[in-house]
């Protein structure tokens, strides 16, 4: 049987690779695509978003084409996470095309991708390709983040993470592996602007990599898939500052909540309260699914620091529940004070 080809998606949190993702999902041309998602905290946010997508089989169950791992950065859980994910997966290959990996913000290319070489996986999958996804709005404002202290809180939160680095290194190390980068949000900057950006990239970057800017993670999946490099068998190439980095102490102030409720939110009013939050609490990142009233689809709400977006992604189903469900991630965040500021703002029946 053929080797599984696999694209590793790679950029800090905030970047835009759910996006991505959901949008290839949605526009698959006809192939069979499973996703392995590095989900951050122990409610799938992300998996929940990329099944709502509803792309798979009627005859099969999306949780089987949709792997959540979330016990922490996916290049420091190898062995014990995605071993024996991808055997898994690996049982069904005559029912999968190709694989598609979005690691987390913090994850590393290289030790990932080096898990390749395992002769287990080696004869049967093969890294087809790995694309960088990076902000372009963040570099024209002097950073490699939208965020830095939501990329912090990941780290430092993270019992399994085994490198803990300069923001600048990590950043580099996903560039050098990169056989595409992809630059979102550059509708928020100025054409001059754009221009220099990917000047500079260029200069950091092989020569043979190709920038490529796109806009709601929209892009043809012919240009993201089907590179064909065999990343495993070249990975000398492909430098990395962690090649022999011992392990580090960890913040154990960084943590994650958890809100599930049975309530309705107007959705301006809850952003506003999320944002007079802001100044209570260090929280770096918010995610989840709202219950909007009057409403027949599910909200999405993200944000990032103090910007906050937010769409429908698809209809609530009959046999789920309307709740409201939020991931909160930051530094010595109270469980109490956020659920019940949250559940006593403007609250409509």
């Amino acid at each position: 049987m053929h080797k599984i080809p696999v694209t590793v998606i790679s950029g800090f949190l905030g970047a835009g690779k759910t996006t991505l993702v959901r949008h290839l999902l949605q526009n698959n041309q006809g192939r069979r695509i499973a996703v392995l998602v590095n989900e951050f905290g122990e409610v799938g946010i992300d998996g929940d978003l990329l099944r709502s997508c509803q792309i798979c089989d009627r005859e099969e169950n999306p949780d089987d084409n949709i792997v959540e791992l979330t016990n922490g950065c996916l290049c420091c859980t190898v062995q014990e996470e995605f071993y024996p994910t991808m055997q898994e997966l690996l049982k069904r290959r005559d029912k999968i095309d190709c694989l598609v990996i979005e690691t987390s913000g913090l994850a590393l290319p290289k030790p990932l991708i080096q898990a390749f070489r395992w002769p287990a996986i080696r004869n049967s999958a093969t890294v087809d390709g790995v694309v960088t996804v990076v902000d372009c709005h963040a570099l024209a404002t002097g950073n490699l983040v939208g965020d830095l202290d939501a990329i912090e809180s990941q780290r430092q939160a993270d019992p399994n993470l085994e490198h803990e680095t300069p923001i600048e290194e990590l950043f580099e190390d996903q560039l050098a592996c990169a056989d595409m980068v992809l630059l979102t949000k550059t509708d928020l900057v100025t054409p001059d602007k754009l221009k220099t950006i990917k000047t500079w990239l260029k200069q950091e970057l092989k020569p043979e990599v190709k920038i490529v800017t796109i806009s709601q993670g929209e892009i043809d999946p012919n240009l993201l898939l089907g590179f064909n490099a065999a990343v495993e068998d070249h990975l000398d190439s492909r430098h990395s500052h962690h090649d022999h980095e011992a392990e580090h102490e960890h913040d154990d102030d960084i943590n994650s909540i958890e809100l599930t409720l049975e309530q309705a939110f107007d959705p301006q009013s809850l952003i506003e309260q999320l944002k007079q939050l802001l100044q209570k609490q260090e929280i770096y990142r918010v995610k989840g699914f709202v219950n909007v009233p009057t409403k027949p689809m599910r909200l999405v709400l993200q944000g990032v620091g103090n910007r906050f977006d937010t769409f429908y992604d698809r209809l609530w189903t009959v046999d789920e529940p309307r709740q409201t469900r939020l991931v909160f991630i930051g530094r010595n965040l109270d469980h109490n004070l956020i659920k019940q500021t949250v559940s006593n703002h403007k609250v409509l029946i």
